[in-house]
């Protein structure tokens, strides 16, 4: 009795949530991710449609190598693009939906907010290097036929990486708990209106980046930096908030995050960066890009 040919759909859909992952931190993208797998599928699809193609031997390793290497040729389409972005560049929010038990945050393997914006300052190469080596496992040769380097060079690039990318985040973070704690503290106090509670929670230092690419409302183009300039500047944003305003929290890159809602509409998504003892807030992102936020169902 023969057996019957192998599912390549089912084959696909068995790696897909490692696939995006891989892309996902590679890109810092939904939309383009999405893009990046479909690419990947039609090109698996049409090989099981063809004729005298070798198996393939291992299907893990050679779809994270399609996806890897059609994740780097669109790294130089989205570098185009940020040449004329208006504002600062953040990355688009990965959000877990309420009603995912598990969360689709969980199921992938991301890296924070402020671990992306980290990577947005390495080479295509190396951050793909640093997300295939550090975040999911694979070996300097299994990179080096992923990413067409030799072995030598690939562990170069990855101590360049490491190096780089340890130098701008600590390695140990906050607790998840205290995370969620410090978040729902800074958007009661900035619900609130009122100077100190913000000055409470925020480090001298803090760093303010908004991304409204030109077309969501965006606090500054520039970063604002300052504890004292970022709280005055929350509360002169107060005393312009819808009345229907709503909050809600979410997991975002695997982080505590804040959705605002006007209506049902979400205008901002908005991720705090703690620093390691002190657990004051060093770095607020806000996304409100109405194109980064399409794709986030509550």
């Amino acid at each position: 009795m023969t057996s019957a040919p192998p599912d390549p759909t089912a084959q696909f859909v068995a790696y897909r949530e490692l696939l995006f992952s891989v892309v996902y931190n590679i890109l810092g993208s939904v939309a383009d991710t999405e893009d990046v797998l479909q690419e990947v599928w039609l090109a698996w699809s049409a090989r099981h449609r063809g004729q005298g193609g070798e198996p393939v031997e291992n299907i893990r390793a050679y779809l994270v190598r399609a996806a890897a290497n059609q994740a780097l040729a669109r790294r130089a389409d989205l570098s185009r693009r940020r040449e004329t972005y208006v504002g600062s560049w953040l990355p688009e929010p990965l959000v877990a939906a309420e009603h995912d038990t598990v969360g689709a945050v969980e199921r992938f393997e991301t890296l924070s907010m402020a671990m992306l914006v980290v990577l947005e300052t390495l080479s295509p190469v190396e951050r793909a290097v640093f997300v295939l080596y550090e975040v999911f496992g694979f070996s300097h040769p299994e990179i080096a036929d992923m990413v067409n380097r030799s072995p030598a060079a690939v562990r170069q690039l990855a101590s360049r990486a490491r190096r780089h990318v340890h130098a701008r985040r600590p390695r140990h973070r906050p607790g998840p708990g205290i995370h969620a704690q410090v978040t729902e503290r800074f958007a009661a106090a900035v619900l609130g209106g009122d100077l100190q509670p913000l000055l409470e929670v925020l480090a001298p230092d803090v760093t303010l980046w908004t991304d409204g690419g030109g077309k969501g409302p965006a606090t500054s183009l520039r970063p604002v930096h300052g504890h004292q300039q970022v709280a005055e500047l929350f509360v002169s944003l107060t005393a312009d908030l819808p009345p229907e305003l709503a909050i809600r929290y979410r997991s975002v890159c695997g982080e505590p995050g804040t959705i605002v809602l006007s209506g049902t509409s979400p205008i901002s998504v908005i991720v705090l960066d703690l620093h390691t003892e002190t657990n004051l807030i060093t770095g607020i992102y806000s996304i409100t890009n109405p194109d980064k936020l399409a794709r986030i169902q509550l």
